[in-house]
This record gives C-alpha cells, structure tokens and sequence, in this order.
C-alpha cells in the first residue's frame, strides 16, 4: 500500500486535502483536528510517526490572492466568478514528521486565518514542539492554545510587532531607538 493510502485511511474525514509532489506527502487538517490527527499519526501501527523534527509557521500574505485583469479596450468584460476575490487563510502551521522505522516523512499543514490565530499545541505529544511554538508566536503572533510557557523567544517583551509576517516593514519600526532606550 503507498504511503498516501495508508495516511487517507488512518486520518478518514480529518483530511481536507492530501498531495504528494516528488515522493513528498503533504496532508492538509483542519484546526479543530489537529490533535486528534497527530495522535492518529504517531500511535498508527502501519504508519508510526513517532517523531516531530520541526514545526514552522508560514505568511501567506497576497500569495493566494487572486488579481484582477483589467479588460483590453476592444475586450468585451466578462464576469467575474463568484469565488474570484476569495483568499485561503493567511497562516499556515507545518508540522514535519518523520517514522523512524520505515525512514518516511510527511508534511502536515494546518491553515490559519488571520482572524482566529490560535492553533492547538502539540507540546503534550512532542515536547520537542516548545521552543518551536514559541517562535511562531513571538514571529507570527500565531498562539498555541495548552502551551506550557508561551513568551517571547527571540524578541523582547515590550515588542509589540511579529517581524515575519509579511506587512512587516523591512527597514523596521524604529527598533534602534528602542533598543537604546533600553539600554
């Protein structure tokens, strides 16, 4: 049985989409699921993905956004579809798993809206997801819901702003005044 079989049966209706790109299988669940997924994927004895090598957080920002094509002068306009101003959510959560006995790995993806920024935390599964989480919350703003101490990691405190998202100004926010501030 491929591996993409095997992960359709063990996850049944958790799965919102699955694909597989040169031998790499990406599985895409629903934020609700995301635990009960996990779990499902780890203690499957066809599948055991016992092992959590990484979790990234992803901004979509504009990548997904569809434009609008202006028509030509003597190109009659047509109508737009009803879903051609629609955006997949802005955030991704991507939790890259790897069997230690068959050597697989597998790509989980958890969309999230920029409305609702809070993911389950896998940290009861894999505590190797801590430190992790807290950087997609300190770089996102994306929170983990049951973390054991989500804080910043890399940015102080008083930072207000997550510097990957993708409105981030490249040059900063004043930043250097801050810092000497605080010094």
């Amino acid at each position: 049985m491929s591996q993409q079989t095997l992960v359709s049966a063990c996850l049944g209706d958790m799965v919102v989409s699955i694909s597989e790109f040169v031998g790499d299988l990406t599985v895409e669940v629903s934020k609700n699921k995301i635990i009960h997924a996990l779990e499902k994927l780890k203690s499957d004895p066809s599948l055991q993905f016992d092992f959590l090598s990484d979790v990234v957080g992803i901004d979509n920002l504009g990548l997904h956004a569809k434009k609008a094509k202006a028509p030509k002068k003597d190109e009659p306009q047509q109508e737009a579809a009803p879903d051609a101003g629609a955006t997949l959510p802005r955030f991704e959560v991507v939790y890259l798993l790897l069997s230690l006995s068959s050597n697989k790995r597998l790509r989980v993806r958890v969309a999230v809206p920029e409305d609702d920024c809070v993911v389950e935390s896998v940290t009861g599964l894999w505590r190797a997801a801590n430190w992790p989480e807290r950087e997609i919350y300190d770089m996102f703003g994306i929170r983990f819901k049951g973390h054991p101490d989500l804080r910043r990691l890399l940015m102080w405190d008083e930072f207000k702003d997550h510097p990957l998202r993708k409105d981030y100004p490249l040059e900063g926010k004043n930043e250097e005044r801050i810092l000497n501030y605080l010094d």
